[in-house]
């Protein structure tokens, strides 16, 4: 059985070139080509169907690509004829349910994937990822004794356990209330780090590949349409469809004029020169609202969340724009209100 060499410093943990997948007629996978870097944190972040699990699996071995290539720190695991069955390419996966054996206790669950170590290497290998995962004191115990942020400190520490080169989690947050799972994307993210194991993570949670990747791979309909630094992904949306995705963003029709664009709101300077019919994207956060008997519109609906305050406001031509604000009494339906942009806006052309 060919087995995957460990990890090389000096080459990229995974290669993906021109990878495909398709069930029948419908294309999970459409010539995928990425490259990872040692050690990296890398969201796939798409909706559902849009094929991030099937690249996964694919990466892990448990699918076959139709076309194109997988390389692991260098070697080919799949693709021209190659193949390296799962179990050799030293892949950890952790899965949204995370699949713990409920008969086994804590420390036989960590232990499952050692069975080539001895006794005494087994045990110490089991106390160390339970400090590591802090798990101390409960080995003993059965999965169902467990909270479920427990559980899935389990499924990571039996998934790290045998030193993988790669380790791989489907949507592993969703079963969590959302404080928790704040609280393990926070651990997680430490963790891993801590070990410095490459990791991909599938995702359909912006805040969760955000806050957790150090690259995101925005996928739609079997494609990475954009790949980079969360706060690049963010920033500057490769179009229209991945700024619309990645976060609550309003479009107003424009015309560009080079520098500038014209729009209900006035004259905005552009990031990027352009001309001709344009959608202005401008996300919530960057609208400036006063109060304003004169202004631009009125505010239509107003929920207040803590940190911020969310206004819908209705322009004068009848379109409609979310705003989001810091906390104001004076923020109230029927209040006219001046928008400005003070910074630099994105355009895209008009199909």
């Amino acid at each position: 059985m060919k087995r995957v060499s460990p990890s090389d410093s000096t080459q990229p943990a995974i290669t993906l070139h021109r990878l495909s997948k398709a069930y029948g007629k419908t294309g999970a996978v459409n010539d995928a080509s990425l490259t990872v870097s040692q050690g990296a944190i890398v969201a796939f972040l798409g909706p559902s169907g849009c094929g991030k699990s099937t690249t996964l699996r694919l990466i892990a071995g448990l699918e076959q690509p139709d076309a194109g290539e997988i390389r692991i720190n260098g070697q080919q695991v799949a693709g021209a004829g190659h193949w390296v069955e799962p179990e050799a390419r030293r892949v950890g996966m952790i899965f949204q349910d995370y699949a713990l054996f409920p008969h086994l206790t804590v420390g036989a669950n960590i232990g499952y994937g050692l069975r080539s170590y001895t006794k005494a290497e087994r045990a110490r290998r089991e106390e160390e990822l339970m400090a590591l995962t802090a798990l101390d004191g409960m080995a003993k115990r059965y999965p169902h004794q467990l909270s479920g942020g427990q559980q899935q400190r389990v499924a990571l520490a039996r998934a790290l356990a045998p030193q993988p080169t790669l380790l791989l989690m489907d949507e592993p947050f969703s079963n969590l209330d959302a404080s928790l799972r704040v609280q393990m994307r926070e651990e997680v993210r430490t963790l891993v780090k801590r070990v410095g194991t490459t990791t991909l993570l599938v995702t359909h949670d912006q805040q969760e590949a955000f806050s957790l990747a150090d690259v995101v791979v925005v996928m739609l309909e079997g494609r990475f349409v954009q790949v980079g630094a969360p706060l690049e992904i963010y920033l500057n949306p490769v179009d229209r469809t991945v700024a619309a995705f990645v976060g609550e963003a309003n479009f107003l029709p424009g015309v560009a004029c080079g520098a500038t664009v014209e729009c209900t709101l006035g004259t905005l300077p552009l990031v990027k020169p352009h001309r001709g019919p344009v959608d202005v994207l401008i996300r919530p956060e960057a609208v400036h609202p006063t109060l304003n008997a004169h202004g631009i519109g009125c505010i239509e609906e107003t929920i207040f969340l803590g940190h911020d305050q969310q206004l819908r406001v209705r322009l004068r031509d009848g379109s409609r724009m979310l705003v989001r604000a810091r906390p104001h009494p004076d923020w109230v339906v029927g209040a006219p209100v001046q928008l400005t942009v003070p910074n630099p806006v994105l355009v895209y052309p008009q199909p």
